[in-house]
């Protein structure tokens, strides 16, 4: 079964205004939906914005029988590749604001029983641009921009690095495709505000492809 995660009700009614929804339902206080899009069935779960939110949305996907998770939503470009409105495939993700340096003296991101700060996610030849996702629990105001460039992060988001770490543990893949809504910086509030729509839309007109690439992954 493929799952879908998304963050914010915004970003989830990109998919339920598009698929033939079969049933809505509370739980464990998360609204999901099951339904079928382009003759996929997937579960939809609103996860609620942060790590935390994801990571426990991943698992109970994972409870719940699904064997592939996709991550869908908008973030915060921070290189060329990722303008705004354009769509970028995540080939791996790091927690940027997760720091054991300290302690074990490896780089920002890694994990303690890890020796990488980045999980994977399934990505393949396609026409997507690719990226590399960094996740942190808090909106982009440019201040972590040394972390984001030593990750080498094309995109910044609140979820999508959580996700990917629940679902290692649990050997479950994961998508991750994100529409770019702003600039991550300075600025990046009002970009969003101006351009959440527009990242919203971009993300509508590739949910076939990226369905495709789900269900040829």
């Amino acid at each position: 079964m493929t799952a879908v995660i998304a963050a914010m009700q915004k970003e989830a009614d990109v998919l339920l205004s598009a698929a033939e929804i079969k049933e809505e339902k509370t739980i464990y206080g998360r609204r999901a939906w099951r339904g079928s899009f382009a003759g996929t069935p997937f579960l939809l779960v609103l996860s609620g914005i942060g790590k935390s939110n994801a990571a426990s949305a991943a698992m109970l996907c994972i409870a719940l029988g699904a064997d592939r998770l996709l991550n869908i939503g908008v973030a915060g470009g921070l290189t060329p590749k990722a303008p705004v409105g354009s769509v970028l495939q995540m080939e791996r993700a790091a927690e940027s604001d997760f720091d054991l340096s300290k302690i074990n003296g490896t780089p920002v991101g890694t994990p303690n029983e890890r020796d990488t700060p980045y999980f994977p996610l399934k990505s393949r030849k396609n026409a997507f641009v690719k990226g590399t996702l960094a996740s942190a629990d808090s909106f982009s105001d440019g201040s972590d921009a040394a972390v984001l460039a030593a990750l080498g992060a094309d995109v910044r988001d609140m979820e999508g690095a959580a996700i990917a770490h629940a679902a290692c543990a649990a050997d479950v893949p994961v998508w991750a495709f994100k529409a770019i809504s702003d600039n991550a910086g300075q600025e990046s509030i009002r970009e969003y505000s101006e351009n959440l729509q527009i990242a919203l839309a971009a993300l509508g007109e590739k949910l076939p492809d990226i369905f495709a690439e789900v269900n040829n992954g």
